[in-house]
C-alpha cells in the first residue's frame, strides 16, 4: 500500500489534532496554575488582615479553635474580616474581646438535665 496524498492529508489532520489536545491540556494546566496563585494570594491577604487586627493571644486562641473546630474557626475568620472590612473594629482584638466573639458566635447549647429516681 503505498502512501496516497489522501493519506499524507489524514495523518496531517492526525498530528494537528494531537497538537490542539497537548495545548489545550497545557493551557488546563495554566489556569489550574493561576487559581491555585490567586487562592495562596487570597490566603495571604487574609492572614495579613488577621495579624493587624488580632493581638497574639486573640490568633493563639483562635488557632486553638481550629484545631477542634475548622469550620467554626473559619466563619470567626470571616466575621473578623467583614468587621475589620466595614471598620468597626477600633485597635486590635485581644484575647478576651476574641473569647466574647467565640461565644457570641457559639451556638447556644442545649443543657439536658437527667433526673434519677
Amino acid at each position: 500500500m503505498s502512501d496516497s496524498p489522501d493519506d499524507e492529508r489524514l495523518e496531517e489532520l492526525r498530528q494537528k489534532k494531537l497538537e490542539q489536545l497537548q495545548d489545550q491540556q497545557q493551557g488546563g494546566g495554566e489556569a489550574e496554575e493561576a487559581q491555585q496563585q490567586a487562592q495562596q494570594q487570597a490566603d495571604a491577604q487574609k492572614k495579613a488582615m488577621l495579624r493587624q487586627h488580632l493581638t497574639d493571644g486573640a490568633r493563639k486562641r483562635l488557632n486553638s479553635v481550629r484545631m477542634s473546630k475548622p469550620d467554626f474557626a473559619d466563619q470567626v475568620e470571616r466575621q473578623v474580616l467583614a468587621l475589620a472590612q466595614s471598620g468597626r473594629i477600633q485597635g486590635k482584638i485581644d484575647e478576651e474581646k476574641m473569647k466574647a466573639l467565640l461565644q457570641e458566635l457559639t451556638p447556644d447549647q442545649q443543657s439536658f438535665d437527667i433526673k434519677r429516681r
